[in-house]
């Protein structure tokens, strides 16, 4: 039977038809294929999905041609049922499919450690390779790769590859915290550190100073970014592995689940033509996230929009970004003053950390240009005092300031096993509640990986500069000044995880892990 492209009727047909001798061999129908090559799965667009009740089903890409199913069957020796899906879901479907999990990894270490494995680790690395499309079984390379796929399938942000006396060990950073998920011999850590190098195209022959690199990798037709970082220790060479999902670049300021009134303040600066935005919290709050967001509203093309980072964390199209390079004398002062001669209209300065920098920022925005940047405080209010620290005059501060947010991240509660609690009448306290009033806390399940917990939300605070904010701080006001007034009408980050707590989105514990100092003196507490 001839299969015409894109009819499914046809299609599903054809599977049927050639699959029924082979449904009724009670033999052949109890041998599960392992699963269909990954190469051909990703060529083809077909995929093998969990079987139900014993009946196999494969999904096929839209648009694919039918007749690869033909093959298909062949492989298979059985019928199956046969399911359409849009390309994203099919990706999606690919990644999680083929994906090397804990155990892969686990048993990939296991055979590390003899002298031929080192004949791979100067191997030549394409510029971006398919994690699950290499031929190579050296254990080295599998368990590099086995952990990355893991990593990437499970949201990890960070990979740290930690020498020890007593072994080599493994933990990944998921929704914040570390948790440790493989242990190995200490002797196969130049192996396996050589080897990220090679990746990375750092220097393999240099051990005692940090190397910072990059590794382009695709998982399953996923981008990733993976940044390497090396640092000497006692027991050998640290390196920690981030990996940036390119998918997320694309994410928008409706995504960041700002409330309502923040996500406004922020929106109605970045229709400002000039002035300073600042985002500040902690490493790991989400703050280049949410510059990003607001890049991409403001990146309609009638704007030259330039950037200087460090590093580049993700590609925009449409955006012109810089990576500072101390080594040539590229930081973030010189770069941001070359950039202001290439006529732009919106500047992204990585972060402010000297008074230099700090003093072309005020003037850019003063000569008519709407800068973004960082500052490492933590709440909003401590973005003034920092900048006053960097002798930033208090009349320019109220002059070119529009608006400072500050954010932490916190961890969700898992939905499938969050357990209702009393609240006690310190945590009420604590909290601005009734005593007894009903709050969850963490338990742990499967669905959640025993953490109780599952992804993260945004913290949130915004101090938006109107005029009586303008007079108090070009008057020196204190920061309890600042903050009586710019908190009057808006909550601050401590107001912001307490609500989350009420409604049940994250735990006591968790808030106070994140904003313990916003939350104690909110509420009085010592």
């Amino acid at each position: 039977m001839r299969v015409r492209r894109g009819d499914e009727s046809d299609a599903q047909e054809l599977i049927l038809d050639a699959g029924d001798a082979a449904a009724e061999d009670p033999v052949e129908a109890a041998i599960l294929p392992v699963n269909i090559p990954y190469g051909f799965a990703r060529k083809f667009g077909v995929v093998l999905l969990d079987s139900d009740n014993g009946q196999l089903k494969v999904a096929q890409r839209d648009g694919e041609d039918p007749r690869a199913l033909i093959e298909v069957r062949r492989f298979l020796s059985r019928a199956f049922d046969l399911e359409f899906v849009p390309a994203d879901r099919f990706d999606a479907i690919l990644s999680e499919r083929y994906a090397m999990d804990g155990q892969a990894a686990a048993d990939a270490a296991s055979g590390l450690g003899a002298a031929s494995d080192l004949d791979h680790l100067a191997g030549d690395i394409p510029t971006a390779e398919d994690l699950l499309d290499t031929a190579d079984d050296a254990p080295a390379i599998r368990l590099i790769n086995g952990i990355i796929a893991d990593a990437a399938r499970q949201g990890v942000s960070d990979i740290h590859i930690e020498p020890y006396e007593s072994g080599l060990v493994f933990r990944m950073r998921v929704d914040g915290v570390l948790h440790e998920t493989l242990r190995m011999p200490p002797h196969v850590a130049p192996v396996i550190v050589s080897r990220i190098k090679v990746m990375a195209r750092l220097d393999i022959a240099e051990r005692r100073v940090p190397q910072d690199g990059r590794i382009s990798l695709t998982l399953a037709g996923k981008l990733l970014d993976v940044r390497v970082s090396t640092l000497p220790s006692r027991a050998g060479e640290r390196v920690v592995l981030r990996i940036l999902d390119k998918d997320n670049a694309g994410i928008g300021l409706e995504q960041l689940g700002m409330p309502e009134a923040i996500d406004k303040g922020f929106r109605r600066a970045l229709a400002e033509p000039n002035g300073i935005i600042l985002v500040t919290g902690p490493t790991g709050s989400g703050k280049t996230t949410s510059l990003y967001a607001g890049l991409r509203l403001l990146n309609d093309g009638s704007r030259n929009i330039l950037t200087v980072e460090d590093p580049v964390e993700y590609a925009i199209e449409g955006v012109g970004q810089t990576q500072v390079n101390p080594k040539v004398g590229l930081d973030f002062a010189t770069g941001l003053r070359a950039i202001l001669r290439q006529d732009p209209d919106t500047v992204m300065v990585g972060e402010i950390r000297d008074r230099e920098t700090a003093d072309i920022a005020v003037q850019a925005s003063l000569t008519g240009h709407l800068v973004l940047s960082t500052v490492h405080t933590n709440d909003a209010v401590g973005a003034i005092t920092r900048m006053r620290d960097m002798k930033i005059e208090p009349f320019l501060l109220a002059s070119t300031l529009r608006a400072v947010i500050a954010q932490r991240l916190v961890r969700r509660l898992c939905a499938n096993c969050r357990e209702p609690v009393e609240a006690s009448s310190a945590v009420a306290a604590l909290l601005g509640l009734d005593a007894g009033t009903t709050i969850y806390e963490a338990r742990g399940c499967d669905a959640c990986g025993h953490t109780g917990y599952t992804g993260r939300t945004g913290v949130f605070e915004i101090m938006s500069i109107d005029r009586d904010l303008q007079r108090i701080i070009g008057s020196n006001g204190d920061e309890s000044q600042i903050a009586n007034y710019a908190f009057l009408r808006a909550p601050s980050l401590g107001a912001s995880v307490r609500a989350l707590v009420r409604d049940g989105i994250t735990s006591v514990g968790e808030a106070v892990r994140v904003s313990r100092a916003e939350t104690q003196v909110a509420n009085g507490v010592q």
